[in-house]
């Protein structure tokens, strides 16, 4: 667990959810990222891992159906859906951050890899490992909104802010 996560009031913490509390309630499925959040080890790298592999699939297999348009949809519906799958997961969970919710990384990676492809998959690595190093690290202004924001809302949101960095980041290489 990140320094952000806290157990919610009157609620005794599962700390390590398996695929029965993930397959309990549609709200889990997808905080969980499909499952790629139960992974017991760095289970914020294996949800980003599987966004990308997901966007890749997605946009390769139904190029008509996934479209830039598309995809641009998906995120913003997928962010408030989110917000409320991670809202409901937290409290299931009894930790309002838990780090087996992934759906955040998934719907901000999924953001980043929209806005630096089509690219190489040198480029795409490097967008994951920006992506990562501020989603991890949470640096200014991040760790501020990590710490300000709770609820479904506050996982969803620093995620968000993390994407926005690396894209930041892409831009600033692009620029030199």
């Amino acid at each position: 667990m990140n320094a952000s996560t806290h157990s919610l009031p009157n609620t005794a913490p599962i700390l390590k959810p398996g695929p029965q509390f993930m397959l309990r309630h549609p709200a889990h499925v997808l905080a969980q990222g499909f499952g790629s959040g139960l992974s017991p080890i760095v289970p914020g790298t294996t949800g980003t891992l599987f966004a990308w592999l997901s966007f890749v699939v997605l946009s390769t297999r139904w190029p008509s159906l996934f479209t830039p348009m598309n995809w641009g949809i998906i995120i913003v519906v997928g962010y408030f859906i989110g917000v409320w799958a991670c809202e409901v997961t937290g409290k299931n969970l009894g930790v309002a951050d838990h780090g087996s919710m992934v759906w955040d990384e998934i719907i901000a990676f999924w953001m980043v890899l929209l806005l630096v492809t089509p690219a190489p998959l040198m480029t795409q690595f490097w967008a994951f490992i920006a992506f990562r190093f501020f989603d991890m690290v949470k640096p200014p202004p991040i760790g501020y909104f990590d710490r300000k924001f709770k609820g479904g809302f506050g996982v969803m949101f620093d995620d968000i802010v993390a994407a926005f960095f690396a894209l930041l980041v892409f831009a600033l290489w692009r620029i030199w």
